[in-house]
């Protein structure tokens, strides 16, 4: 699925009924809240931090707490519906999870801008490495850092 496409309702759904059952099995409150954050993150096409998701939420005037932007997250990173990820940037960014392929990034050291890209030989060197050392490997993450070449990349040395 491409991250960029509209949103269904079917599938907004489908999202919702997995995070639904993940907190039943766990033992966590259903609550109107934790839905319009899994919402908010579902409508975006790119990362994010905590801090612009949750004024994202709070110009829609939801009620929604930090706290609870924050706690929601976490259950959505342990539920496999977010990714999150520690750019080099010390601070935490999140991407939507449910239904894409897996990629990999490129983060520019000038202007911070975060590339996704897709290469399936990555795929093969992890399947031929857990192969080659009876290894079971579940998920990877490659992040490469460098410097875009875009002549009006922010920061540009």
């Amino acid at each position: 699925m491409d991250k960029n496409a509209p949103l269904t309702e079917e599938k907004l759904e489908e999202i919702k009924k997995i995070f639904s059952a993940y907190l039943d099995k766990n033992g966590h409150r259903k609550t109107l809240e934790r839905f319009i954050v899994l919402e908010e993150i579902y409508k975006r096409s790119d990362h994010f931090d905590v801090e612009t998701l949750y004024f994202q939420i709070r110009n829609k005037n939801h009620s929604v707490s930090r706290a609870t932007v924050y706690n929601t997250l976490d259950l959505l990173v342990n539920c496999n519906l977010v990714t999150k990820h520690q750019f080099n940037t010390g601070q935490a960014l999140y991407e939507k999870a449910y239904g894409f392929r897996q990629h990999d990034h490129l983060i520019c050291l000038d202007c911070g801008n975060v590339f996704e890209f897709c290469d399936p030989r990555v795929a093969e060197i992890q399947n031929m490495i857990g192969n080659l050392l009876d290894f079971s490997v579940n998920h990877h993450s490659l992040v490469l850092y460098g410097n875009c070449k875009n002549p009006s990349c922010d920061n540009k040395k």
